[in-house]
């Protein structure tokens, strides 16, 4: 008698079970890390993200928070006197990515000449979440 496992629609969709290609799926994209970074910098309304250097568009920066909401990396907190307006934040899973953002900051000063902490606004907090 052979057992199959159960998967989820998450895990049906996946191009493959690595973990590299899985995280990519998620978090590969050219804006999502540097909306992530945003959070890491206490950026938490959609305006603030709007004022960061790279110029990302309203379309694209609301399908961002949309996703990594959904993949239960930053929560969604409603205003009580806007309908419309809310602020963002890392989730605990969210702040896993820490150390992600730490190794590529690191990377990058290595790495491409001429980059500099201070181009997102200010300095990444290297501390714990």
């Amino acid at each position: 008698m052979s057992v199959v496992k159960s998967r989820s629609k998450a895990a049906l969709a996946r191009r493959s079970d690595c973990p590299v290609a899985c995280t990519l799926d998620l978090l590969g994209d050219r804006w999502t890390l540097l909306v992530v970074r945003d959070l890491f910098l206490g950026k938490q309304r959609f305006q603030e993200f709007l004022g960061s250097p790279e110029g990302i568009a309203t379309n694209i920066l609301a399908d961002r928070l949309q996703r990594l909401e959904h993949d239960r990396m930053i929560d969604r907190i409603a205003s009580e006197s806007h309908e419309a307006r809310a602020t963002y934040r890392l989730t605990a899973r969210g702040a896993t990515l820490r150390s992600v953002m730490l190794a590529m900051l690191s990377w990058g000063l290595e790495q491409i000449p001429g980059t500099s902490t201070a181009a997102a606004g200010r300095p990444l907090p290297r501390g714990p979440a």
